[in-house]
């Protein structure tokens, strides 16, 4: 007799709570039980992500923790997933005999099965394939209880090969998924009391479907071609779908990104202001080593841009510091790019070389750990000083902020965010987590709006 009781962990992105959410749905379906405390659990699985060595390192040592598991009951299965699953395959089963399971992000069908396999004849299993077209779009994720915010994910899987970046060998080529079933789940959200969605993609840019049907949806937007939807055109039509419903997305491309997308933000009020679009490096030689596809000039007119279609739009980036052969005329290149731009928040790391990657292959790492950590430092000093510069040029302003949680810091304080995704606290009066309130800005740090509610309820 199986013990059904599962539970999972998550370590990653975005992208991998969605797939957290997906693997849930798939198993409760089975008749699984999802539990809080891995004590309790029979099957425990871990959701990996390997785009940065710190979640590897982290992952490792998990693993190693769940070894008394294993010694109290061999009966209990443990199953790596995701990408470093995809990334480390055999090599996981050889450096740690307690692991059962090893399946890859296109692979998550199989969980049940496998489970009811490996109970009946004590069997490890791998299965690392990529599947051309799997993007488990008729799956419903079963998300948390909250229902303030919820991912939808449109694609899956990268073509743009940077030399750095191991997502195309971790979850493969680029699939789009089905926009009637986008348009479908995010309007049963709605239904189910959800406030935002994020559009989630490795690079939702690159989004594209050949079909048909949607007329219905067409009816209310100017789409002259209704058979070859890409970004732009999901985006309205999810904005139209769901107008009472905030929509961010994330993540895009500078080499992709078109200006059709600024212009539908522009139009519809329900899009958030804000684009998460990141550089890597200010150097065109490195940007060139990294297989970029973009230089710095041509970034810095999309910036332009965006300034000029959305003035009041907030942009974030990730920067990477100590890529193969930089030098510090590259690290300053950096630097004046950031001081050009002025990006609302930044996610700013050091490099690692990731296996399987063409950098890996082929590149030197040879830049010290040394100079890496004090590029790092001045890029993350910097970074506080712009952060603080654009937060402060919303003091005074009333904003409409989407409460999501009670104040970590102080109980008697909610958290939201503003249309930019700012991070704003204000007192916690009669209003309750899921509204939409109108907030007036009144002071910040480096890293958070801080501000007053007006007694007054706003709806989007």
């Amino acid at each position: 007799m199986i013990n059904k009781k599962y539970y999972i962990e998550n370590y990653g992105c975005q992208m991998n709570i969605s797939d957290s959410e997906i693997i849930c749905s798939i198993l409760d379906n089975e008749g699984f039980i999802k539990t809080e405390n891995f004590k309790k659990a029979n099957i425990i699985l871990i959701n990996t992500c390997s785009i940065r060595e710190k979640s590897e390192q982290k992952i490792l040592l998990r693993i190693n923790q769940l070894k008394f598991l294993k010694k109290k009951n061999n009966n209990i299965i443990i199953g790596i997933l995701g990408c470093l699953a995809q990334n480390f395959k055999k090599k996981i089963l050889k450096i740690n005999n307690i692991i059962n399971l090893v399946l890859g992000p296109d692979s998550y069908r199989e969980i049940p099965s496998l489970i009811r396999k490996i109970y009946n004849k004590s069997y490890k299993y791998i299965n690392t394939f990529f599947s051309k077209n799997e993007t488990y779009a008729d799956i419903l994720p079963k998300r948390d209880k909250n229902k303030i915010t919820a991912f939808v994910t449109i694609m899956r899987g990268c073509d743009n090969m940077c030399t750095f970046c191991v997502v195309p060998f971790t979850r493969g080529r680029e699939k789009s998924r089905d926009p009637h079933s986008i348009i479908k789940e995010c309007e049963f959200l709605f239904k189910k009391g959800y406030k935002e969605i994020i559009l989630l993609g490795q690079n939702v840019d690159s989004y594209l479907w050949y079909g048909g049907g949607l007329k219905k949806n067409f009816k209310k937007s100017k789409i002259k071609n209704e058979r070859i939807i890409n970004f732009s055109n999901l985006l309205e039509l999810v904005a139209i779908s769901v107008p009472f419903m905030r929509i961010r997305f994330c993540t895009s491309n500078p080499n992709d990104m078109s200006y059709k997308v600024l212009n539908i933000i522009k139009k519809y009020k329900n899009i958030c202001k804000h684009i998460h679009l990141p550089v890597q490096s200010g150097s065109n030689k490195i940007l060139s080593l990294m297989n970029r596809k973009h230089t710095r000039e041509d970034y810095i007119l999309l910036i332009n841009k965006i300034n000029k279609i959305l003035p009041n739009c907030s942009i974030s980036c990730d920067i990477i510091t100590g890529f193969c052969n930089e030098y510090e005329y590259d690290h300053n290149e950096t630097l004046n790019l950031m001081k050009l731009v002025k990006y609302n928040f930044s996610y700013m790391f050091i490099y690692s070389h990731r296996i399987g990657t063409y950098a890996y292959k082929h590149l030197i790492d040879n830049v010290s750990l040394e100079i890496k950590k004090r590029r790092l430092k001045e890029i993350i000093s910097l970074q506080r000083k712009h952060s603080y510069f654009r937060l402060s040029k919303s003091i005074g302003n009333i904003q409409e902020i989407l409460i999501e949680g009670i104040s970590k810091k102080n109980i008697n304080f909610f958290y939201g965010r503003n249309s930019k995704n700012d991070i704003v606290i204000f007192p916690k009066k009669k209003f309750k987590i899921g509204d939409f309130l109108k907030v007036k800005i009144n002071n910040c740090t480096s890293a958070t709006l801080i501000g007053d509610l007006l007694n007054e309820k706003y709806y989007l």
